[in-house]
């Protein structure tokens, strides 16, 4: 496809350049993309500095609403059909409040016929009242702020890079479309759902969760799991008729310990009991018993596996009478590397070393989860993690900052891979 040479590009080459999509045409309009990003660079400050002012814990559902609405207005103003949308189902997990926060969608129709989507979350994991202790401030190359690390920034960035690419007025893309999260921070109960459908149809998507302290790419991420195990007994007196009951604690106790072996490192594959209760009264057998695992993996296929083997394992009890029952849910799934991911990552990469910077790819999970795994679950597109700025402190009281330095080359970073991604000349298979 020949790339359309916008007038912004146009002043920018001169006239003696004739932009005719060859790769030595790009030397202009690279210079004119980082010329806007720089001019981009306070009002994205300002931008996270209103984010950061509004109080958006994933559980304060007003709060993060009042931060929908501003989104949502900032996405309009750059001509998108924007909306605050509601959760059509919710995933219940044991920790979901009865009321989660919206989304806000946004779609930017273009002259070209690829679909991209731009995901970020606006919740966070502090409570009311903490913004006093952590407002948006500015020391040195550090902007501070509650929730601008995770992931006000991320916002943030998506709505300059659009910004960028009105200024630019490029429109060679065929549908943008942009999700921002409102329940992230509780594994995204009613937007993982929406996410998946959505991303299904993209040609790429990109993620812009914090691109690391030393600026990185990410194309794998942990999954996350929880495994419920509920043991079902009867009571009695402990001391004058035990025989009459049935000990849920030694069934709970069995059944941990049979369970206990189904971790495989060497594959990625972690299952770790982590809380047990049971009892009431020392005098009392107990008749119910509970215990909960923490779970990880960096397969899809490792997580359906030891559910099935959870489930079988329950089945042998030490007591005949006792009713068991286990529960096993993803919390998040994992986000696996593609070789159409890896592709576009270098290409990401060749676009950071044209302003002198080195940026790793991180294409093996070391923890921790993200939207994108939702959205790669039924994508036919690669899907980018870490687009987001350098920064440090997420989810900490008084430390939580992005680095000022990396807005300039991430802004330019995003705006060239939806570019390129946009005129065929990014690699997506």
């Amino acid at each position: 496809m020949t790339p359309r040479l916008c007038p912004f590009l146009a002043r920018a080459a001169g006239a003696a350049v004739l932009f005719l999509g060859s790769a030595a045409a790009w030397s202009a309009p690279v210079a004119a993309v980082h010329e806007a990003a720089q001019a981009e660079r306070q009002a994205m400050l300002d931008t996270m500095r209103d984010l950061v002012g509004i109080e958006s814990g994933s559980k304060d559902v007003e709060g993060v609403e009042r931060i929908a609405a501003l989104v949502r207005d900032r996405l309009a103003a750059l001509g998108g059909k924007a909306e605050i949308i509601q959760s059509a189902q919710v995933f219940r997990l044991d920790d979901t409040p009865e009321k989660v926060g919206p989304m806000v969608r946004a779609e930017f129709l273009g002259s070209g016929d690829r679909k991209i989507m731009l995901i970020a979350h606006m919740d966070t994991v502090y409570r009311n009242g903490m913004l006093k202790d952590q407002p948006f401030r500015i020391d040195g190359d550090k902007a501070y702020g509650l929730g601008i690390a995770d992931d006000k920034h991320g916002v943030a960035a998506i709505i300059h890079t659009l910004a960028l690419l009105r200024k630019l007025d490029f429109r060679g893309y065929g549908k943008i479309t942009v999700l921002i999260n409102g329940d992230e921070e509780i594994s995204s109960p009613g937007a993982r759902d929406t996410i998946t459908a959505l991303a299904a149809d993209q040609d790429a998507v990109f993620s812009y969760e914090g691109g690391g302290a030393e600026a990185r790419l990410t194309l794998a991420t942990s999954g996350i799991g929880a495994a419920y195990l509920t043991v079902q007994g009867k009571t009695s007196h402990a001391g004058a008729r035990p025989e009459g009951g049935i000990n849920a604690l030694y069934e709970l106790a069995h059944q941990v310990l049979q369970m206990d072996k189904l971790s495989q490192p060497e594959k990625g594959l972690k299952l770790n009991w982590t809380i047990a209760q049971a009892g009431t009264n020392r005098n009392v057998i107990p008749g119910q018993a509970t215990a909960q695992a923490d779970a990880r993996a960096l397969r899809v296929a490792d997580f359906d596996a030891l559910a099935r083997t959870l489930e079988e394992k329950s089945r042998n009890k030490l007591l005949p009478e006792s009713k068991v029952s286990v529960k096993f849910e993803v919390r998040r799934p994992p986000l696996e590397a593609t070789a159409a991911s890896r592709a576009l990552a270098s290409h990401g990469v060749a676009i950071y070393q044209e302003l002198g910077l080195p940026m790793k790819v991180v294409d093996r999970a070391s923890g921790g989860g993200t939207d994108a795994a939702f959205a790669a679950l039924k994508a036919r597109g690669p899907v980018i993690e870490g687009m987001g700025l350098s920064g440090f402190g997420a989810h900490s009281n008084d430390a939580e900052y992005i680095q000022i330095g990396s807005i300039v080359p991430r802004l330019y970073l995003s705006t060239r891979m939806i570019m390129d991604v946009s005129q065929g000349k990014a690699p997506l298979k």
